[in-house]
């Protein structure tokens, strides 16, 4: 079941390339007291995430914040190392690149999107939320391969 709009954020664990390597973050610690903008794509280095998505983000990460946001979070069903390198290629040190290498968080969101038959595995749907204290207050899931809800700048009014 998909989560929805007043639901709590499911329990997790995401991983991110530390200075020493991959670490794991809980989605408890992420979200504890804490707003944040949670939005995933799916996948790194791929053409409307690399173009279009996760630079809405970098460039509009200063005005996010401003609103009261305390993390920026672009989730992928990619490894931390991978993150890790799109981030720095796309400028996005203000953004905590997470990963959810096996799809484990994404499907406890009723996110997922089997891309089997095309052999590109379980990815994520490409969505945007913002997450009050553990709490969904919004959420924008794309329909189909389209750009349109989850964008940065759609984030931003919503805050």
């Amino acid at each position: 079941m998909t989560v929805k709009v007043g639901d709590n954020l499911p329990a997790g664990e995401l991983a991110f390339l530390g200075e020493n390597g991959p670490e794991s973050i809980t989605t408890e610690a992420l979200c504890n007291g804490k707003k944040i903008v949670l939005f995933a794509v799916p996948g790194a280095f791929t053409p409307t995430c690399s173009e279009s998505h996760l630079p809405g983000f970098v460039a509009n990460a200063d005005k996010i914040l401003a609103k009261g946001v305390d993390r920026i979070v672009c989730m992928s069903v990619n490894d931390p190392f991978v993150m890790g390198a799109w981030g720095k290629s796309q400028n996005a040190e203000h953004l905590l690149m997470a990963a959810d290498g096996s799809a484990v968080f994404t499907k406890a969101l009723g996110l997922e999107l089997d891309l089997v038959e095309r052999g590109l595995g379980i990815r994520s749907q490409r969505f945007s939320m913002i997450v009050d204290d553990g709490k969904i207050t919004h959420l924008n899931v794309e329909d189909g391969p389209t750009f349109e809800v989850s964008s940065a700048e759609n984030i931003l009014k919503q805050l």
